[in-house]
């Protein structure tokens, strides 16, 4: 069997084609949707992916700025920000883009973001809500994931879909997504991470196999099921001799090896990335349209 590869990039651009209509609705009645990211430090991954934010941006006609802060800045600096940009009616959507420096206490600059701008969907607030099943911004890339499965032919109703990973930031929250009782959701949903006895004998048993680790192809052939479908939201750095960089991105799954037994699978880079990006945009024309509860 040869993986279907699941062209993140492709049905990212399907998202913003359906955005634009929305945008123009918005604009004319004088409505420019605007994105703010704070940005502090020079982290690489950070600034590629803020960089590819304000493209998603412009190529849309979302208004989009990066305010950077030095690495050095104190966390008082970073909150007087948050707090500037949330008074501010000209951005609908505030992202402090993580991670954020050893000597900042993370949690409390995103509980600092207003949850009617927490278009990151990071917010205690906001991911309250969601657990709850009650309309909210979706965090972006546990809402890629669920589009890409739905938009690639393999809706997750009724399946078991197992996340390996735990993290605020994708395993749980899309956890609690796919849970929900829904359509495009009804999964059954295991949980697992570094703590699971016999990690290979849960995932072999997945319809849907999602690895979000942050370990380079940690998961093998030996640990999908012949047919299932694979999505991998890691990006790891790992050593090559024949790039410019010494470096290229790998996923957490072994994907030549994988691609042999599963029936679906994305690739990284081309994968989630893409993803995250165009639900962040998503919720950013959903905020200026009125919110979640709009309707």
């Amino acid at each position: 069997m040869t993986a279907q590869i699941i062209d993140g990039e492709a049905i990212a651009a399907q998202v913003r084609d359906e955005l634009r209509p929305r945008i123009e609705a918005l604009k004319a009645r004088g409505v420019q949707p605007g994105l703010a990211v704070i940005l502090v430090g020079e982290h690489p991954a950070s600034v590629t992916y803020v960089r590819g934010k304000t493209r998603d941006c412009a190529e849309v006609g979302i208004t989009g700025e990066t305010f950077r802060l030095p690495t050095s800045a104190s966390q008082q600096e970073i909150l007087e920000t948050v707090r500037r940009i949330n008074a501010d009616p000209a951005w609908h959507g505030l992202l402090v883009q993580t991670p954020l420096p050893d000597h900042v206490d993370t949690e409390a600059v995103l509980a600092a973001v207003a949850p009617a701008k927490d278009v990151d969907g990071l917010h205690p607030f906001s991911q309250g809500l969601l657990l709850r099943g009650l309309p909210t911004f979706l965090p972006a890339t546990p809402h890629g994931v669920q589009q890409l499965l739905l938009r690639s032919g393999h809706p997750p109703d009724g399946k078991h879909v197992v996340i390996c990973g735990r993290s605020s930031l994708v395993g749980k929250p899309l956890a609690a997504l796919l849970v929900q009782k829904r359509p495009g959701a009804n999964a059954t949903v295991t949980i697992c991470h570094t703590g699971t006895p016999d990690l290979a004998g849960h995932t072999r048993r997945a319809d849907i196999l999602v690895a979000a680790m942050g370990s380079a192809r940690s998961i093998t052939a030996g640990m999908v099921r012949e047919g299932a479908v694979v999505i991998d939201v890691g990006t790891n750095s790992v050593p090559d001799a024949s790039r410019k960089s010494g470096q290229r991105l790998v996923g957490d799954v072994d994907f030549a090896a994988v691609c042999e037994k599963a029936a679906a699978i994305t690739p990284v880079p081309g994968g989630v990335g893409p993803m995250t990006r165009a639900m962040l945009l998503w919720n950013t024309v959903l905020a200026a349209e009125g919110g979640p509860t709009s309707g």
